[in-house]
């Protein structure tokens, strides 16, 4: 296991379980395509390799984006928000971006189109 840097490392503030959500954004629209989670080791990863790498919760390991499915995440930045609490992962995405084969995780409108 490799090492995140030590003076990124300090200031995340971590869930009981040692992950931080990591938003995933579309780079050049704005568009929220996803929410993952992250612990040094798969920040680290993201970092050094260019491609979103996040923690599953449910199967107990990491996993990169697109391995299997060819949907890539190419990281073009990364970001930690003011309160060291959560992950802002900008990346270009090849594909769609959720498992349901939507663009994005996101696309269903809670208020729906008669919202006044």
């Amino acid at each position: 296991m490799t090492s995140l840097d030590p003076a990124i490392s300090a200031r995340l503030k971590r869930n009981d379980q040692g992950l931080v959500p990591a938003v995933v954004q579309q780079h050049d629209t704005g568009e929220v395509l996803m929410l993952g989670w992250m612990d040094d080791e798969a920040l680290h990863r993201t970092l050094t390799t260019g491609r979103g790498t996040f923690w599953s919760r449910s199967r107990n390991e990491y996993w990169v984006k697109g391995e299997t499915s060819g949907h890539r995440q190419h990281v073009v930045e990364v970001r930690l928000d003011c309160d060291g609490d959560t992950l802002l992962v900008k990346v270009d995405q090849e594909g769609p971006a959720c498992h349901t084969g939507a663009r994005t995780c996101f696309d269903e409108d809670l208020l729906g189109p008669d919202r006044g």
